[in-house]
């Protein structure tokens, strides 16, 4: 096949990797002329993605990747089309689907009879039905079942790991007509393989969930549980650590039992998912007040992290305070929706003099995110931890010189290096020194 991926990012290039492997020929669409240079280079355009370079450099040389920034001579060659284009979405919750928009009327202009059209980006509910299938219809003359197939199928990978969970999920399938969800079904059969799932009721591969709608929804459902949960796994944990309690404790046991699945709490929920994705859905569901307030109250984490380091220390107007970590996770070098933020913006609210240490980011790098820098081993007299980076499993007083109070967000220090320092966790007892 000849296949067109619309969006060359975290998610989009592994995903045009993963089909060039398989022996399609395949062309990269992105309006960012470096990333494609760098891709026709066969470089990886950003560092982190398991196994990407190789298999980039594998593609490329091969001839069964090439990048480009006009996306509807792509898509003119193309027997299938991919669009994996950021969704965003504004604080007041509205998504802002300018880039989606001028995707899809890049992607309608170059369509020709038979082609298939799948999004990947997670969407609200009837999107794809009714904001996108009517452009696609109208500029390129084509007819929906006849000679025009759409779906929607969303991806379902974390960066870091894309290559790994594309073999280890199920792909969800949604066609706007049974015609449209044939079509998907085979495409994705030829461009993706898949692990022995013994543990699911039905074999690993391509499902089709029967509509647009559903496969919109489903990806909404997965997402939006992991915010509520967590929500949940805070909110227990806030009350645990009031009571003398060890909630980690408390989780496992409860985890024991098939039908308790509850979530880890922590300083912040971050990424382009979970922060995301229930807007999406209070967007198509705003009387859902169970999301609302899971979100309100996962959001409120990193001020409430703060709050407990003032309880320990005291007044911080003064205070040497640096926040460790400016990603949203461990080991990934990405600040979308990080906890960095609202951390450094409740420390700075009380007069905190305010630094932050990423081992993935550059001092140029932090400051361009308008982060004030810390070094290691500069004193300071407390810290946070806001990701778990590996590295920071490592740390001992020695290098946070003068710190009295260490607040670890995501339990990744080691208790026995901090004995001489008092070490806060959410939802657990303080250790304080003896």
């Amino acid at each position: 096949m000849q296949i067109t991926v619309v969006a060359l990012g975290k998610i989009g290039l592994p995903l045009a990797v993963q089909f060039a492997s398989k022996g399609h020929s395949v062309v990269g669409a992105d309006v960012n002329q470096q990333t494609v240079d760098q891709v026709n280079a066969g470089v990886e355009p950003f560092p982190g993605e398991a196994h990407l370079a190789d298999k980039l450099r594998e593609v490329v040389d091969a001839g069964r990747l090439t990048a480009t920034t006009d996306t509807t001579a792509a898509v003119a060659g193309s027997d299938a089309v991919v669009l994996v284009v950021p969704l965003f979405v504004d604080d007041d919750a509205k998504p802002d689907f300018r880039a989606m928009d001028a995707a899809t009327a890049a992607v309608a202009a170059g369509l020709r009879p038979g082609t298939l059209v799948s999004y990947e980006t997670t969407l609200p509910v009837g999107t794809t039905r009714s904001r996108f299938l009517p452009v696609l219809e109208g500029t390129s003359g084509l007819t929906v079942g006849q000679d025009l197939f759409v779906a929607f199928s969303p991806e379902r990978v974390l960066t870091g790991r894309v290559f790994a969970d594309l073999r280890k999920y199920p792909k969800l399938v949604g066609g706007v007509d049974q015609a449209s969800a044939e079509r998907a079904i085979g495409f994705y059969e030829s461009v993706l393989d898949f692990d022995e799932r013994p543990d699911l009721a039905r074999p690993n591969g391509v499902w089709d969930l029967g509509s647009a709608e559903a496969s919109e929804l489903a990806k909404l459902a997965e997402t939006t549980y992991r915010d509520v949960n967590i929500g949940l796994a805070n909110q227990f944990a806030l009350f645990a650590g009031k009571h003398g309690i060890d909630v980690n404790a408390v989780i496992d046991a409860s985890n024991s039992q098939p039908y308790s699945h509850i979530h880890r709490p922590g300083i912040a929920v971050g990424g382009h998912c979970i922060p995301v994705y229930p807007r999406l859905y209070l967007w198509n569901d705003p009387d859902a007040s169970i999301v609302a307030t899971a979100r309100a109250a996962n959001a409120e984490m990193p001020e409430r992290t703060v709050a407990m380091l003032e309880a320990e220390l005291g007044d911080l107007s003064g205070r040497r305070v640096a926040v460790l970590g400016a990603s949203y996770r461990g080991g990934v070098k990405e600040t979308a929706f990080s906890g960095v933020f609202a951390t450094v913006g409740a420390l700075r609210g009380r007069g905190a003099d305010v630094g932050v240490h990423d081992p993935m980011y550059s001092d140029d790098e932090l400051t361009t995110l308008g982060l004030p820098v810390h070094h290691l081993g500069d004193p300071v007299d407390a810290a946070v931890v806001q990701a778990d980076h590996a590295e920071y499993a490592e740390l001992t007083p020695a290098d946070l010189p003068g710190v009295q109070v260490l607040v670890d967000g995501r339990r990744i220090t080691d208790p026995a290096r901090w004995t001489a320092v008092t070490r806060v966790l959410i939802g657990a007892p303080t250790s304080r020194p003896q």
